[in-house]
């Protein structure tokens, strides 16, 4: 069954507020220059669209709560599956998922796992494409680390050269439930995941993924 189609609320007021200007373009078009209307009102509902494809919000539950299951926190290509230095929190090595989110994926952030939020914070900083090997550690982004009861899993929603608006919706001490929405990232960008060592990684490098669909790795006991 197809989800069906809403809006987020993060786009809701620009939506509104973009219809008044492209009506208002239209009307001016129409008023200056009648002959040119329809090609003037064609291409502001191609344009209406686009911007409202990118706040989609398709309702999407998790096929199964599992504290074991890690469950793609966005839409996307997986860009990166490697061993790395996550040098902000855990400061030792851990397994690395991103995933690019395209203009074209619904931007809208979900918890990959149930627990409580051990920590967030917000980090201003550069705009570098979203799949640049710096843009993890140099770009605009926010880090949250959830406790599932057994491990934390952390989760950094990255910036890009477009989208410069990032949402996150957590606070420390708040309890999350796998599947909600914790964030939105305003026209695409990335989203990185730090795994414990030994976590089996279900997905391959290049691998489209969905939010609350795909399941990108199994924690090991």
């Amino acid at each position: 069954m197809k989800s069906p189609f809403r809006i987020h609320s993060e786009g809701q007021k620009l939506l509104l507020l973009l219809f008044l200007v492209l009506v208002a373009i239209t009307a001016i078009v129409f008023w200056l220059a009648p002959a040119w209307v329809w090609l003037a009102a064609g291409l502001g509902v191609a344009f209406y669209l686009i911007i409202l494809q990118f706040f989609r919000n398709p309702l999407r539950l998790v096929p199964l709560e599992d504290d074991n299951l890690v469950y793609a926190p966005a839409d996307g290509k997986v860009v990166v599956i490697e061993e790395a230095v996550e040098g902000e929190y855990f400061h030792d090595r851990r397994l690395q998922v991103s995933i690019f989110m395209s203009p074209v994926n619904v931007h809208v952030n979900r918890s990959p796992v149930s627990g409580k939020v051990t920590y967030n914070a917000y980090h201003p900083g550069k705009y570098l494409v979203a799949w640049h090997p710096k843009s993890s550690t140099e770009n605009e982004r926010t880090t949250v680390v959830i406790h599932n009861g057994r491990t934390e899993i952390l989760l950094r929603q990255i910036a890009g050269a477009l989208a410069k608006r990032i949402k996150n919706y957590l606070e420390v001490g708040q309890s999350v439930r796998q599947g909600e929405d914790f964030g939105f990232i305003k026209f695409g960008s990335r989203v990185d995941i730090f795994l414990p060592l030994g976590t089996k990684i279900e997905v391959s490098l290049n691998q489209k993924v969905k939010g609350n669909r795909t399941v990108i790795a199994r924690l090991v006991s």
